[in-house]
């Protein structure tokens, strides 16, 4: 009998919005390629494992909103600090490798505004960071950025079982599209991407024509719940 796999670290950002018409809020889906080991052709929320550079000193002095501790009480004690604050920070570069969405401010606090010069910059960058040329770290130098930890509010935890190969230790997030901000639909990681309400994913879910995993189903149901986004980070902020 063989010894279940050590499940890794790993965070995942649900981003959200108002919706569209209706009322009501939308969420962004990922559809993971085909080829993919893990989950590939699944429609997830964007997302990855902890690196080691996501917990690293230089890292998180770029990080505002969760002191270390705070990031503690919230994750478990079982965590150092450094490695739960990682997860808040792993969350804001994995959504800007996999979808664009840059969740920074600037040193003087401000929101981060991307115009048409400055977008087209950072998707440059976006693409070095994946091709592993840049560092988020030197990114979030060069631009003088910090993490908006503040702006991911922690929703929910979810283990791999241990009939797996594969196994994640995730910490689900939410957080608010910033404004003059839209993520990308397509990218290396990416096949395809859309805002879609909870209520319409679960349905094309019912009918077979949007596949996912129990972990996204849950969230999509617990999202259904709430009329708008205001309540929705009202409601987990107070967590």
């Amino acid at each position: 009998m063989t010894s279940a796999a050590e499940p890794k670290n790993a965070a995942t950002v649900i981003l959200v919005r108002p919706a569209q018409s209706g009322g009501g809020i939308e969420v962004f889906l990922t559809r993971r390629p085909e080829g993919m080991d893990f989950l590939g052709g699944a429609y997830v929320f964007p997302g990855g494992t902890i690196r080691k550079g996501d917990c690293a000193a230089e890292v998180l002095k770029r990080c505002g909103g969760v002191a270390l501790q705070r990031a503690k009480n919230i994750l478990g004690a079982h965590l150092r600090p450094e490695a739960a604050l990682g997860h808040w920070v792993a969350g804001i570069r994995e959504l800007f490798e996999e979808v664009g969405v840059l969740l920074c401010v600037g040193e003087d606090g401000r929101p981060l505004e991307i115009r048409d010069g400055k977008r087209a910059q950072l998707e440059e960058k976006r693409r070095q960071i994946v091709r592993r040329e840049l560092s988020f770290h030197e990114l979030l130098e060069a631009e003088r950025l910090y993490c908006d930890a503040g702006g991911l509010l922690y929703f929910s935890h979810w283990l791999t079982p241990e009939e797996f190969a594969i196994r994640f230790d995730t910490r689900f997030f939410v957080a608010v599209l910033p404004p003059g901000q839209s993520p990308l639909e397509k990218s290396e990681e990416v096949a395809h991407g859309l805002w879609i309400t909870p209520e319409r994913a679960m349905q094309l879910y019912a009918r077979g024509s949007l596949p996912m995993i129990l972990p996204t189903y849950a969230s999509l149901r617990t999202l259904a719940d709430f009329d708008s986004v205001e309540s929705l980070m009202t409601d987990y902020r107070r967590n």
